[in-house]
Formats: structure tokens, C-alpha cells, sequence
């Protein structure tokens, strides 16, 4: 699958966003309210479940986070691939 440059780059411009990838990348999977708590705690960042559900909009438009529901609960995971896609073409 072939990832949009931009939007990966977009998405990795904010800090916020690369708290959101390294807590994911931690983890093989942790839910929306899951993953608040650990940036509360972990990072002392105060940003709302909606807060983080709008970087979850460009992580995943960037291909970046897959998401699933389960339940009431959304599912949250890290996909690699766009970024290890991206670096092999520059580093081939």
C-alpha cells in the first residue's frame, strides 16, 4: 500500500502526536482511554479524550494508527509500515 508523504510528515509534526506513536509503539494494542491515562500519567499531559481523538484522525488518515471497535471501546494500534515504507525507498 502506498502512503502519502505529506500526510506522514504532517502527522509526525506534532509533539502531541509523537507521544501518541511512542505510547502506542509500547504497546500491542491499549484503548482511547487507555492510552489518556498513560499520557496523563507517563507525560503529565492534560489534553482531553477529544483532544486526542483529533491527533487519532491525522495519525490514522497518515496510515500511522489503525483503529477497530470492540465493544464500546475503540482499539487502538501502531502500524509501522507507512514509516518503513517511506525509509526504504530513501535508503535502498
Amino acid at each position: 500500500m502506498e502512503w502519502e508523504k505529506d500526510a506522514i510528515f504532517k502527522a509526525l509534526a506534532d509533539e502531541n502526536r509523537r507521544l501518541i506513536l511512542d505510547e502506542l509503539s509500547e504497546s500491542n494494542e491499549m484503548t482511547l482511554y487507555e492510552l489518556n491515562a498513560r499520557l496523563i500519567m507517563k507525560h503529565n499531559l492534560s489534553i482531553s479524550r477529544q483532544g486526542i481523538a483529533k491527533h487519532l484522525t491525522l495519525l490514522e488518515d497518515a496510515g500511522l494508527v489503525l483503529s477497530k471497535k470492540e465493544g464500546k471501546y475503540r482499539v487502538l494500534q501502531f502500524n509501522k509500515e507507512p514509516l518503513k515504507n517511506l525509509l526504504d525507498k530513501w535508503l535502498e
